[in-house]
């Protein structure tokens, strides 16, 4: 297969949540993840893990704005004007989001969790377990990152 070739993905499950809007950014919210029945086998062992990355098709950005390369983060003007893959916006050629969450219960095929940004009806393409291999040693990020955090120390796991 070459890089150039289209790719085809399937959705596993969906967004299940009740929040609407930026209401989706905060962290303490709790939503759920449906996975397709045919896929429950695939959730064995995952109950063990108090975190997970969700990572889901961002259905609601428009192919204009999958045209998009630079931002200024999180739309703050006084933020320098960034390529998309140096930022965390959803504008981006791809857009696929990433989120790591708590994992709160899991009954049959849906996992509620808390923290996931996404919503209602989004399409879930993969989970994957939180663990030790993901913690970066020595990480650091940009000037205009640390300001637009308010300077404030960010945990790793």
């Amino acid at each position: 297969m070459s890089f150039r070739e289209k790719i085809v993905l399937s959705p596993i499950g969906y967004v299940k949540t009740s929040v609407v809007g930026d209401e989706v950014k905060d962290k303490s919210v709790i939503s759920q993840i449906v996975l397709n029945n045919e896929l429950v086998e695939g959730l064995s062992g995952i109950s063990g893990f108090s975190h997970l990355f969700v990572l889901f098709y961002l259905n609601q950005v428009t192919s204009e704005q999958r045209k998009t390369l630079k931002v200024h983060p999180r739309g703050r003007q006084d933020m320098p004007l960034t390529g998309v893959f140096a930022t965390r916006t959803m504008l981006r050629p791809n857009p696929i989001g990433l989120t790591l969450v708590e994992l709160v219960k899991v009954d049959g095929n849906v996992l509620t969790v808390r923290g996931l940004d996404a919503y209602d009806a989004t399409p879930v393409l993969d989970i994957k377990p939180y663990d030790f291999w993901d913690m970066a040693e020595n990480a650091k990020v940009p000037d205009w990152w640390k300001k637009l955090n308010d300077g404030k120390p960010q945990i790793l796991l």
